[in-house]
């Protein structure tokens, strides 16, 4: 439940939270400022709880990632997604040793790590939450 409620809104800086489904769309809440929009159904959105990254052999959910971070960093904050390219590299390398180079960009190396950090101090990425959200995700 923690990732499904939490957006990616293309062409607006950081993560919302949803909030309310409106007829025309939805409003969501800013982590960066706590303000509040409405965004209409035409814009690309895509949910935390969606989004997977390309291993060699399979794609792993965002919150697996999300787990792997919290367990190197021992539930603390990550690295800046400021650090260079073969730096955040390296380090997504420890993290998640078979991701595919390939296909997965250095931008996005530093979307995650910049979501993980935003959502660590509000305690959403901590390795018990993650592990709950990786076990209602996986079907019985």
């Amino acid at each position: 439940m923690i990732l499904q409620k939490i957006l990616a809104i293309s062409g607006k800086p950081g993560l919302f939270e949803l909030k309310i489904q409106t007829r025309t769309g939805f409003v969501a809440e800013s982590f960066l400022d706590g303000k509040k929009i409405t965004v209409g159904m035409r814009s690309n959105v895509s949910l935390l709880s969606e989004i997977a990254v390309y291993t060699y052999n399979e794609e792993i959910k965002l919150a697996e990632v999300f787990k792997a971070i919290a367990t190197k960093e021992n539930d603390g904050p990550s690295i800046s997604h400021k650090e260079d390219n073969s730096f955040l590299s390296s380090y997504f390398r420890e993290v998640l040793p078979e991701y595919d180079e390939e296909r997965v960009y250095a931008s996005d190396i530093k979307k995650i790590i910049n979501w993980y950090n935003m959502l660590q101090p509000k305690g959403l990425v901590t390795m018990e939450a993650l592990l709950q959200e990786v076990k209602e995700e996986t079907p019985e």
